[in-house]
């Protein structure tokens, strides 16, 4: 029960805990000010959320930080407190956390200490299967860790940790982990699949496996029962925000999520601003931050070192994704660092409501499977369009700094890359409303020291990757450019330096200017094969 000293007439400071609250009052004392400086697009200045002074503390509701006490009630009681009283900040301090579900709602702020862990029980009986966006598709999932659905001005700040507990959740492949990892995992029980290849934690995570589609999203679902049924395999995203407003994450640890770390749906007026992100590399959908259908986002000064894409764009999945209609649009990246991802900054595969307005600058990505990805297929429809990308840092990137694939299947582009090379040649289909369309991207100032590849444009015949323009970069590849199915590509001042082969090599392309551009010749010039390649000049 809340404390009698805890009322509307007199609230209390329960924790010492110094707050500060940062409202937007002008454009000349706006602090992301610099942020916006040459921005190629019109975009809102985004806002920090307007929070109550009121305080009140965890522990003040029962709480106790010990890592054994489930804190469920005292969370809930907590927040509803603080609803009630028009919001605030609910302080966690010191000590292990260990919770279900926390839902946050209008004008609340987590606040979560340095020094303090919220660690989200396995307990799957904590987590009811609730309606929600996944993979781009309606579906459904276990309720996140941390949840809001149309909340507005709600924060998690603070500098502490959110731990999601993810392993006893996440299937795992055996090729992802030392022989040592697989023996442990074999130990503490569980499934495997036929071919000993993937362990999963119990028998609800194997069957959902046997259901489900290559995105993860299972079929043929007709009852409750049949949900229930496949409850683990319906792990979490970590962070899972709905249709929000006014929505900040700062200064915390966010680690070890059941599936993707941070999803902000549909939200509109979003600042991530100094996290950090992990997840295991072997983590299975282990995305760091999926940026879906937002609006006006600023994600600044964060590091990421997770087991899928790190910092991906989303706007939904075919059909589902272009009835809801809702792109992604205006936001600003800079200042970030990729450790580990499939992807350092990715855009897809789902994309079929539209991406646009999007600037990135300022970034590392030190040994990302991908630097640079683009991703869709056929069917998913939706236009990509409007991105600049600048100043961007690489290293030991073992396959490409920039990618385009509009043949995406699932797979990781090195699994991709050991399933063995597309051909030149692809049967044109009838475009429509399906066809996803990459185009108006702008890309200089990259630096990459290690890839396999120095580019791969993947396009498809119906509707090329159109209007690239890549500058001032300089590449140290294995091989150099492979670009295929795009037109309106201009070039200037690449410089590739690769170990064998030609600098740059185009199949069904056309309308290509080459300008300034250097390969690894020793005749100080540029190496260029053509494939059924039209207007390829180079100056």
């Amino acid at each position: 029960m809340l404390k009698s000293a805890l009322s509307a007439s007199r609230p209390l400071l329960l924790c010492s805990v110094w707050m500060v609250l940062s409202v937007v009052s002008s454009c000349a004392n706006y602090e992301f000010a610099s942020y916006y400086d040459g921005l190629p697009f019109e975009m809102e200045n985004v806002s920090r959320p307007s929070i109550p002074s009121l305080e009140v503390c965890i522990t003040d509701f029962g709480g106790i930080g010990d890592g054994r006490t489930l804190n469920t009630d005292a969370f809930a009681e907590a927040v509803d407190y603080l609803a009630g009283m028009g919001g605030g900040h609910l302080v966690v301090p010191q000590g292990v956390w260990l919770t279900g579900p926390v839902t946050l709602k209008d004008n609340i702020d987590l606040h979560i200490t340095p020094q303090a862990v919220l660690l989200f029980s396995s307990d799957r009986s904590l987590y009811p299967i609730v309606e929600t966006v996944f993979e781009g598709l309606d579906t459904r999932r276990c309720i996140s860790p941390v949840n809001a659905d149309g909340a507005k001005n709600i924060s998690i700040t603070g500098g502490g940790t959110i731990d999601g507990n993810g392993d006893d959740w996440r299937q795992v492949k055996r090729s992802k982990v030392t022989s040592g990892q697989w023996k442990s995992l074999i130990a503490k029980g569980g499934f495997t699949d036929d071919r000993n290849t993937v362990w999963y934690p119990d028998s609800s995570s194997f069957r959902g496996s046997v259901v489900s589609d290559a995105f993860n999203v299972p079929q043929g679902m007709e009852s409750d029962e049949d949900w229930e049924s496949v409850k683990t395999y319906l792990r979490p995203v970590m962070i899972g925000l709905k249709n929000c407003e006014n929505v900040l994450l700062e200064d915390c640890l966010f680690q070890n999520s059941p599936c993707w770390n941070i999803h902000p749906l549909m939200c509109r007026n979003v600042i991530i601003n100094n996290i950090s992100v992990r997840n295991p590399w072997y983590s299975q959908n282990g995305d760091g931050i999926d940026i879906d259908s937002c609006e006006d986002v600023l994600l600044i000064n964060s590091t990421f070192d997770v087991g899928d894409d790190a910092i991906c764009i989303k706007s939904g999945k075919d059909e589902d994704g272009r009835r809801r209609a809702r792109p992604c649009r205006n936001l600003i990246v800079e200042n970030c660092t990729v450790f580990h991802g499939h992807g350092g900054f990715v855009v897809g595969s789902e994309m079929s409501g539209g991406v646009e307005n999007i600037s990135v600058k300022d970034c590392r990505f030190l040994g990302t499977d991908v630097g640079l990805r683009f991703k869709s297929c056929r069917g998913r429809g939706g236009i990509v369009r409007n991105i600049h990308i600048s100043d961007i840092v690489m290293m030991n990137i073992p396959t490409e700094p920039l990618l385009f694939d509009l043949h995406y299947g699932g797979k990781s582009a090195v699994e991709a890359v050991e399933d063995g090379g597309a051909v030149y040649d692809i049967a044109m289909v009838e475009a429509d409303e399906t066809t996803p369309e990459f185009r108006d991207i702008y890309i200089k100032d990259i630096i990459c020291s290690g890839a396999s590849r120095a580019m791969y444009f993947n396009g498809i015949p119906e509707k090329n990757i159109s209007g690239i323009f890549v500058e001032d970069c300089e590449i140290v590849s294995d091989r150099g450019a492979d670009i295929r199915y795009s037109d309106g590509v201009t070039l200037k001042n690449v410089r590739i330096r690769q170990s064998v082969g030609e600098g740059f090599v185009f199949a069904n392309c056309r309308n290509v200017t080459m300008t300034g551009c250097r390969d690894a010749s020793s005749d100080g010039t540029v190496s260029v094969k053509k494939y059924n390649s039209s207007d390829v000049t180079v100056e």
